[in-house]
């Protein structure tokens, strides 16, 4: 494979002349080091992208660095015989646009521990449409189903189902075979999630949890992306030995519960590390996610596609609220 003297990338910088992001010229020789050199088709754009891309948040741990926290491409080098020439994959999170250069560019140089084959059953487009968004949502319902949750107990309810996580949450919750709600601010997409599979849909406004520790119990499960008020809300009207997946804090961090629900319910929360995930349970998630659980409306759920020039003004409408579902970054 014959590499490109200087590509393009979205570097995000940080100096004496204040934050920046935009397209520039580099070579692989400054990207940051791995084993396994990867020419780079696709991205995708998340919340987390848009902070760092932004300034509006401490993602970036040093700096200079290419944004994109998802990519996925073909193989162009490497050092570690597992990967050969062409081969087809993709890595979410570990340290992208983070501490290391991520998939906004056409060259991405990645750790091979982290290097994921791309799974039989999913196009590289694909596997960005889901990227980490898809894989937290699928961890989650991983998490879920490893301490015992199955869809006899009940339904499970998904906060903030309009965003990437939560949208592809309905859909893969659906196609596991769980009944999955939905709870959302934006009660004009009701009409969306119930086409993704959700069979019930509740206004986030005016949706109110009682003031008892316990209250009567509503669902069996839940995959939170809010936390704050929603998710000590939550702790009191899940079903015993139900789970809570908690993957996301877009109202707060703050968590003002009681023990209760733990000791008599026998809830369970667990938490959904996504970025430090073991590899085992990666390829795990990934396989079920171009299987058993791939979403059946992923084309509807990321049905907008940009180009690395295109990324600041998708920002601003992420962090704006005016975003829904996905957005893919064609690169090359």
């Amino acid at each position: 494979m014959t590499f490109q003297a200087g590509f393009s990338a979205f570097r995000i910088r940080d100096d004496q002349s204040g934050y920046r992001a935009g397209i520039e010229t580099m070579r692989t020789d400054d990207l940051s080091p791995g084993e396994v050199l990867v020419k780079v088709a696709y991205s995708s754009v998340n919340y987390k992208d848009a902070l760092a891309g932004t300034g509006k948040g401490k993602i970036l741990r040093r700096f200079p660095l290419n944004g994109g926290i998802d990519v996925a491409g073909y193989v162009a080098a490497s050092t570690d015989p597992a990967f050969k020439e062409g081969d087809a994959v993709l890595c979410t999170g570990c340290g992208l646009s983070e501490t290391r250069d991520g998939g906004y560019a056409e060259y991405a140089r990645l750790e091979s521990k982290w290097t994921i084959p791309l799974p039989q059953g999913l196009t590289l487009r694909e596997s960005m449409a889901l990227g980490t968004a898809g894989f937290t949502a699928a961890l989650s319902l991983f998490q879920l189903v490893r301490n015992g949750q199955v869809p006899e107990m009940g339904p499970i309810v998904v906060t903030g189902a309009t965003g990437g996580v939560g949208a592809l949450a309905i859909d893969i919750l659906t196609r596991a075979g769980f009944e999955a709600h939905a709870i959302t601010g934006k009660v004009e997409q009701f009409d969306w999630l119930i086409g993704l599979g959700a069979k019930q849909c509740i206004a986030r406004e005016g949706l109110y949890w009682g003031q008892r520790p316990l209250e009567t119990a509503r669902w069996a499960g839940a995959i939170d992306n809010v936390g704050g008020d929603m998710l000590a809300g939550l702790t009191r009207v899940i079903r015993p030995y139900g789970n809570i997946a908690s993957c996301g804090l877009a109202a707060s961090a703050d968590l003002a519960t009681t023990v209760m629900p733990f000791i008599i319910r026998g809830l369970s929360l667990l938490g959904i590390a996504s970025a430090g995930t073991a590899r085992a349970i990666r390829d795990q998630v990934w396989e079920h996610l171009a299987t058993d659980w791939k979403p059946a409306h992923l084309a509807t759920i990321a049905n907008r596609e940009v180009t690395l020039s295109e990324l600041p003004p998708v920002f601003d409408t992420m962090l704006a609220g005016g975003s829904l579902g996905r957005t893919v970054v064609k690169v090359a």
